[in-house]
């Protein structure tokens, strides 16, 4: 993937870049019964209520349904192409089964129109990208992604642009897992992962350039707390320009920088090494 620069004619144009898409299929087509409606939530919950602030907006998209699971077990698929999608930082793969079955599927670095990709249940499984099969048949030290959290729930674990997984150790009926935080965490050993790195690695590293890019995806202007007013935030208010007088929160007075928030004392066992 190719990061594509723009001549400075307009103030916005000045320091924007974006993909050239050059890992994507020519002319492909998005397949009609994988497509879903979505509903724009604007950042509100079944009640109506704002749960994430400064959402709304953006532009109107269709969910494609991919196949986290990976559950169809000893049939190989053809990859029939690579394509965009609107609702994740990462590229999808459209494959077709053999036996006639059409499926999306994240589509990982080098992973190429043509290939062939199958999900095993054994040991003799081919360590080969796009290739899933449960952690207990994958090699230490293989990086992984869409890795399953709890057995047959369909991967939760490393599904962003660029991100993978290291198988670092297996004992037991459990592996150790480091995440691309830098976090060592356990999971069974029968949890299924897909071989390889998720593709569109240099997403991060694209700008912007102007705020309209961010209005498209849905993201409207962030304001900081200082700049309110004191009934809206608990560092709002003040003579002249303040700097919040307190330690970070948020608007109802939790502490964002340094806090931790974990109370999930439950899964705690689970995590070897802290990401930090």
């Amino acid at each position: 993937m190719g990061i594509k620069k723009y001549s400075a004619f307009t103030p916005g144009r000045r320091w924007m870049t974006s993909n050239d898409f050059a890992e994507l299929s020519d002319d492909y087509e998005v397949e009609p019964s994988l497509i879903k409606p979505m509903k724009s939530k604007a950042g509100r919950n079944n009640h109506g209520r704002i749960t994430v602030r400064f959402r709304g907006g953006g532009h109107k998209r269709k969910y494609r349904v991919i196949d986290f699971k990976r559950n169809k077990t000893g049939i190989p698929a053809t990859v029939k192409s690579i394509q965009y999608d609107p609702n994740r930082t990462a590229f999808i793969a459209l494959i077709y089964y053999v036996d006639g079955v059409k499926s999306y599927i994240l589509a990982p670095d080098g992973l190429k129109e043509g290939d062939k990709v199958i999900s095993v249940n054994s040991e003799n499984a081919d360590i080969v990208v796009g290739n899933a099969m449960p952690i207990e048949f994958i090699p230490v030290g293989t990086h992984v992604h869409n890795v399953e959290l709890h057995i047959g729930h369909g991967g939760q674990l490393g599904r962003s642009a660029g991100n993978s997984i290291q198988v670092v150790a297996k004992e037991g009926k459990y592996a150790s897992l480091k995440m691309p935080s830098g976090e060592v965490r356990k999971v069974s050993r029968r949890c299924r992962a897909t071989i390889g790195t998720v593709g569109n690695k240099n997403h991060s590293n694209l700008k912007g350039g102007k705020a309209g890019r961010s209005r498209w995806l849905g993201r409207r202007p962030h304001n900081r707390g200082v700049t309110m007013n004191p009934v809206d935030h608990p560092m709002g208010g003040g003579e002249g320009r303040s700097s919040g007088g307190r330690h970070p929160c948020s608007p109802w007075g939790t502490p964002s920088k340094g806090y931790k928030t974990r109370k999930n004392k439950r899964t705690d066992k689970y995590i070897v090494k802290r990401r930090k």
